[in-house]
């Protein structure tokens, strides 16, 4: 999972700049008469289909909460792009290899947005677009477009026929917004890959038709949104089409949720009582272990492209918006050994990769294993100011060929400075392993990286 802003501190300048809690949570159902015909038209929903409809919900409500950060906070503005700094951990779950930089696409039917795309050679790049539900669109690079890798790509809505310039490749987007999240890779040359970062650019109409995104009410990510999800269902939806297969039938037991509440105190109490008790309990439960396990890790393979897995992509939103689709890259979460106990900052762990089996055979990309705070998903400082280790970080072999790495408060004895990753003591962590461009064995999971051993 990558960067993003979602963090509960800035919660409260939301609530105090009136941009969030205004539009939905603002209209109270208290104020309607008890025999509003939507909620006696509903059929009562179970408890299950309660807690399946919030789930539903969730993630849009993720990406909506992150879209209104970023234009009216940040005040970064759609079509204008965002260069990261260099080694920026200001953020959740940042990612230390790469240069970053960001924008909110959006077109109209009259216009195209144009996006520049740098030649890039001999390091790894992607140009990431994502959906309003935190899905990929697609992928700019040599592996999705290799007769067109770099150069105008122009971004229209689907259906229209704005003008294109000749030389550009067109795509088309599934509504009027996309998220561009693009990486170029250091490769123990920053300033190069900052000098690419900033040759991506974006050309755009100021005459451009742009709908303000839809406020929301405050939430974070430890007091998930409640019976509030439900208050202004037919706007949300409307604000952005769903790859779901079954996105129609969700939305559906949706809206029906949302019309029992209608008019409603007691139905909307129990809508409430359920969400609290059942749903937000059992989706941060799924959180802390999910999709397929070994060894201490987690990994789901329907990142970027869920399918109709709607927890996994609840899951992947709430921890780290804009995951890529697995062919781009797969991450690896982990948050217990292999003995399924907490990782703990006072103990020594080994991530002990065999002769031949060091990641770098099994990527095409690169790789990374970063090392965060819980659950704030924060870097840890520490006194060298290593955060993470990867594929140039020249680790040492062990004698009999294997590579380690270690993890532990203090060096371990004969331990080499490159082979170590500091942890805080007397605290918890999690540990983010990033596989870009991962070889088949990895995308059908017939490769895990190395157990996370802890040292007696």
């Amino acid at each position: 999972m990558e960067n993003t802003m979602k963090a509960s501190k800035w919660i409260s300048s939301l609530i105090a700049a009136g941009l969030i809690g205004l539009g939905v949570a603002g209209c109270s159902s208290s104020g309607t008469s008890p025999g509003n015909s939507a909620s006696a038209n509903a059929a009562v929903p179970t408890d299950d289909q309660i807690v399946s409809a919030w789930d539903y919900l969730y993630g849009r409500y993720l990406v909506l909460q992150q879209e209104n950060y970023d234009i009216n906070v940040e005040k970064v503005g759609y079509n204008k792009i965002k260069y990261n700094p260099l080694g920026s951990a200001q953020f959740v779950n940042p990612n230390l290899d790469v240069a970053y930089l960001e924008a909110w696409l959006a077109a109209d039917k009259n216009h195209a947005v144009i996006l520049n795309v740098p030649r890039v050679k001999g390091r790894y790049y992607t140009a990431e677009l994502l959906d309003g539900w935190g899905e990929v669109i697609t992928n700019i690079n040599e592996r999705t477009y290799p007769d067109h890798p770099y150069g105008k790509f122009a971004l229209v809505i689907k259906g229209t026929n704005p003008p294109v310039p000749a030389d550009a490749v067109k795509i088309e987007l599934p509504s009027a917004k996309a998220k561009m999240l693009a990486r170029v890779e250091l490769k123990g040359s920053p300033k190069t890959a900052v000098r690419l970062q900033h040759q991506f650019t974006v050309q755009a109409s100021p005459d451009i038709a742009i709908d303000p995104p839809l406020a929301v009410p405050a939430f974070t990510p430890s007091a998930p949104i409640r019976a509030e999800i439900f208050d202004h269902v037919s706007e949300v939806l409307a604000t952005y089409p769903d790859a779901m297969p079954k996105a129609p039938e969700y939305q559906a037991a949706a809206i029906n949720v949302a019309n029992y509440m209608k008019g409603n105190d007691s139905a909307r109490k129990r809508v409430d009582d359920v969400i609290r008790t059942k749903a937000i309990p059992g989706f941060l439960a799924g959180a802390k272990g999910f999709g397929t396990q070994k060894g201490g890790w987690s990994v789901t393979y329907v990142a970027g492209k869920f399918g109709n897995d709607v927890m996994a992509r609840d899951i992947v939103n709430y921890g780290g918006l804009w995951a890529n689709a697995i062919s781009e890259a797969i991450y690896f979460v982990g948050l217990t050994d292999s003995d399924k106990q907490p990782l703990d900052g006072s103990k020594t762990y080994e991530i002990r990769f065999a002769k031949g089996e060091k990641p770098d055979a099994h990527v095409n990309g690169f790789w990374s294993v970063t090392l965060y705070s819980v659950p704030d998903y924060r870097v840890v400082p520490n006194a060298i100011h290593r955060y993470n280790l990867n594929n140039v970080s020249h680790l040492k072999a062990n004698a009999d060929g294997s590579t380690s790495i270690w993890l532990a408060p203090v060096r371990p004895k004969n331990v080499p400075q490159s082979n170590w990753l500091p942890t805080p003591e007397g605290k918890g962590f999690s540990l983010n392993f990033r596989a870009y461009v991962p070889k088949q064995e990895i995308q059908q999971g017939e490769w895990f990286p190395a157990p996370i051993t802890a040292v007696q």
